[in-house]
């Protein structure tokens, strides 16, 4: 197993050089990580909270225009690393991938901080009337955005999971902090979203856009100077498949020409590498499973398909991704929750009361801060004294499993949405008590009543988005968990993208002939508390299907085979606790 006090694990260095233990990875490889996600989160948050305001007031986009192309700016940052993940596991490598998006990310900064900064590039306005912005000012800002978004998608697959290949599985000790990882690097991440939200967005409405925008980009360079700093001490996981994705087309492939063939009523009938093969390769075997078992067929031997017959360790990699694109499907709802928070969370804030002091006022866009607050007092909490109180009870390293954490983050969330829709609909009172109707008239009514739905969308996060990134990275196959934690960054570019479709087809419907849009220009002549009441019914239906979907499921069971013996990860028999999810 150990050798020399090399790794366990077989990591090398950036030559391909097995490294020592002592000397690399572990939380000091990870402090070198963690500034880049900061600032990286900071360039984001710096963007995205502000954006729809940045779109209605410098762009003049109407609300449902900014709203849309808020959501389909954040979705497609989202879901860009699903092709970063399939470059750097199919081809890069984690750290080359990255290297490659960040600097392309820093282009994006600079051309998207010159955009802002030049008047030329901004429409101009004479007398109180403003022009439209023309196509060539258009193709600029959207160009520099979108750049930025090719940037993340190599960068945001590959960054967390390169964390956590600092931690080597078949050391006990270093397994344990790893279940920490994952928590204190959002904790990193919820750091620079708190500096976006408090200072950045003050800043871009205050002192100026290009100001705004420019102290992140030099933050970014700056991270990446610190990032490379780090590279002695750096572990890099080997490729042992060249083309890890491979798998997901033959095993389907192999299933259906076998589809006439009987399956063995015993596992051990299938298909399988001898012991000796992992000793070899140093590949886990993945334990076979009940489910998805139309798969099975695809390991029977002597089967119609002229190719070999796929291993039994094959057919469950396939069967983690179908498990884990069911998970993802009931994520998608949630995460058009998240959604809000930059959008109509800010709008809504804009039409209210803002004033702290005589002269100070609070920019809308300014309340995302309390999300990181909760975000930035629970995840010590959680670690520190939830999780230790749970393995207490339960018995589990992690206190609960990870489906139970998305399950209670889901609960909160809708009860976030909940508070939204009560707290919409108090405004909507004080409108009509108060004759309201212009859309720049102020609401009598602190804009310090949205704080509650944003506390609790922090801790949510808390629970699912960090459970998420976890579930998603810890379940995938063994040489595919950089394309794994895309299932978590593309489900919340699908839900930006969703809800860009809701508010499309709602806009719509509901504004057909005389009627009135439930998100009109005028959210003080609107019916937003209709909207929040539609995500809420959606919300808590999607819950239902989340306690389905969660009860089929079935944890990932990895044998680590050596010469003196093997291994088990993540062994664990299937029980459905009393709320449905699986422990």
């Amino acid at each position: 197993m150990e050798t020399k006090g090399y790794t366990q694990d077989g990591t090398v260095d950036l030559r391909g050089r097995p490294v020592l233990a002592s000397k690399t990875g572990k939380w000091r490889a990870c402090a070198f990580l963690v500034g880049y996600e900061a600032f990286e989160r900071m360039a984001f948050y710096g963007i995205a909270s502000n954006l729809v305001n940045y779109l209605t007031t410098q762009l003049h986009e109407d609300t449902v225009s900014s709203v849309r192309n808020v959501n389909n700016w954040s979705g497609s940052v989202w879901i860009t690393p699903i092709i970063g993940a399939y470059i750097a596991d199919t081809y890069l490598g984690r750290f080359w991938t990255f290297t490659v998006s960040s600097l392309i990310y820093v282009v994006g900064m600079i051309l998207l901080t010159t955009t802002v900064s030049m008047k030329s590039l901004r429409p101009t306005c004479t007398d109180g009337i403003c022009n439209k912005a023309s196509t060539l000012q258009i193709v600029f800002f959207y160009t520099s955005l979108y750049t930025i978004a090719i940037g993340a998608g190599g960068t945001k697959p590959n960054i967390s999971t390169f964390g956590a290949d600092q931690f080597d599985d078949f050391n006990p000790q270093e397994k344990e902090h790893k279940v920490s990882f994952f928590n204190w690097w959002m904790f990193s991440s919820f750091l620079g979203a708190l500096v976006a939200t408090l200072a950045l967005v003050y800043i871009q409405e205050n002192l100026g856009w290009g100001l705004g925008y420019g102290i992140p980009t030099v933050g970014l360079l700056f991270s990446l100077f610190v990032f490379y700093l780090g590279t002695p001490s750096y572990r890099h996981k080997v490729k042992k498949t060249k083309s890890p994705a491979r798998d997901l087309i033959q095993v389907p492939i192999i299933a259906f020409w076998n589809r006439k063939l009987q399956v063995p009523n015993h596992p051990s009938q299938l298909h399988e590498h001898e012991p000796q093969q992992y000793i070899n390769s140093g590949k886990r075997q993945v334990h076979y499973t009940p489910i998805f078992r139309f798969l099975d067929k695809a390991a029977v031997k002597d089967g119609n398909s002229s190719k070999p017959p796929c291993t039994v360790t094959q057919v469950e990699g396939t069967k983690l991704v179908l498990g884990m694109l069911l998970i993802w499907l009931v994520t998608l709802i949630p995460s058009t929750i998240w959604a809000q928070i930059n959008t109509l969370f800010v709008k809504q804030g804009t039409t209210m009361d803002r004033s702290l002091g005589s002269s100070f006022q609070i920019p809308a866009a300014s309340l995302g801060s309390f999300v990181t607050f909760s975000m930035l007092l629970s995840v010590p909490m959680y670690d520190r004294y939830f999780v230790p109180f749970m393995r207490r009870k339960t018995g589990n390293p992690r206190g609960i499993t990870l489906l139970q954490r998305l399950g209670i983050g889901f609960v909160i969330q809708i009860a976030a949405i909940a508070i939204a829709y009560a707290v919409e609909v108090r405004r909507m009172h004080a409108i009509r008590m108060h004759h309201i109707m212009g859309p720049k008239e102020t609401v009598p009514m602190s804009i310090f009543c949205l704080l509650p739905q944003y506390v609790l969308l922090g801790i949510a996060d808390v629970f699912n988005a960090i459970g998420l990134l976890e579930f998603f990275y810890d379940q995938s196959p063994e040489d595919m968990q950089s394309l794994g934690t895309t299932f978590f960054t593309s489900g919340i570019g699908v839900g930006n993208f969703l809800n860009s479709f809701f508010v499309t087809v709602v806009d719509k419907i509901t504004g057909r002939g005389n009627g009135k849009s439930w998100i009109g220009d005028n959210l003080n002549d609107s019916h937003l508390d209709y909207y929040y009441g539609f995500l809420l019914v959606i919300s808590t239906l999607n819950l239902g299907a989340f306690l389905w979907a969660s009860s089929k499921y079935v944890y990932k069971r990895e044998t680590i085979e050596f010469n003196e013996g093997c291994i088990e990860l993540e062994s664990k028999a299937l029980e459905i606790s009393p709320l449905g999810l699986q422990v």
